[in-house]
C-alpha cells in the first residue's frame, strides 16, 4: 500500500480575470497541469477570476482541490463550496498559514496586492529559514518583470542578499513551469 500524499502545489493569483485573455488562459493552463501531474491544487478558494479558473480546469481534470478562504471574503470572492476541502478561517494570517503548511511548491500566477503580499510573506519565510520549498513566478506577458526588476534593485542596492534570488525561479510559460517544477519535486 503506497502512503505517500499527492504533492500540493499552491497557486496565488488574482480574483480578477486582468485585462489580457493570456492571463486566464494561463489560470487554465495551471490547474491543467496541476490535474495531469496527479498533485492537488491549494489556493484562496475563490469562485472567480484567476482562482476560480485555476480550480475549475484542476476538477476538471480530476486533481483534488484545498481551499482556505477568510470568513470575510467568503462573497467577496465567492468561496467556492464544490472543492475536495475547503477551510474557513478567521483571518488573513490564519490563511497564509494554512496554505503554506499544505503545500510543497507555490506559484504566483498575475494578480494584485494580495497575490503580491502573499508571495513576499513567503520568500521572506524562507530567507528567515521557515520553510525551502520551490517558488515559481510565472510571468505571463512580462507581467511580472517589475516585480523582479525591483528584487534585483533592492539586491544591488544592499537591503536584501544577493542569494534571495534564487529564492524563486522565473518562468515565461506552462512548459517551462511544468518541467521546473517536475525535476524540483522530483
Amino acid at each position: 500500500m503506497n502512503l505517500q500524499r499527492k504533492k500540493s502545489i499552491c497557486v496565488y493569483c488574482a480574483h480578477r480575470n486582468g485585462i489580457r485573455s493570456n492571463y486566464l488562459a494561463s489560470a487554465r493552463d495551471t490547474g491543467d497541469m496541476i490535474s495531469r501531474l496527479n498533485m492537488r491544487l491549494v489556493y484562496g478558494a475563490g469562485d472567480i477570476g484567476l482562482m476560480g479558473a485555476v480550480a475549475v480546469a484542476a476538477q476538471s481534470g480530476g486533481a483534488e482541490t484545498f481551499g482556505v478562504i477568510p470568513e470575510h471574503l467568503l462573497q467577496k470572492e465567492v468561496g467556492k463550496l464544490d472543492l475536495d476541502t475547503l477551510v474557513i478561517t478567521g483571518d488573513m494570517h490564519e490563511r497564509k498559514k494554512i496554505m503554506i503548511m499544505n503545500s510543497d511548491a507555490f506559484i504566483l500566477l498575475p494578480g494584485g496586492l494580495g497575490s503580491l503580499e502573499e508571495f513576499f510573506e513567503l520568500i521572506t519565510w524562507h530567507q528567515l529559514g521557515l520553510h525551502s520549498k520551490p517558488c515559481y513566478i510565472f510571468n505571463v506577458d512580462g507581467y511580472w518583470d517589475t516585480l523582479i526588476a525591483l528584487i534585483k534593485n533592492q539586491i544591488n542596492e544592499g537591503f536584501v542578499p544577493a542569494e534571495n534570488i534564487n529564492f524563486f525561479t522565473v518562468v515565461d510559460n506552462i512548459k517551462d513551469l511544468e518541467t521546473k517544477l517536475t525535476q524540483d519535486l522530483s
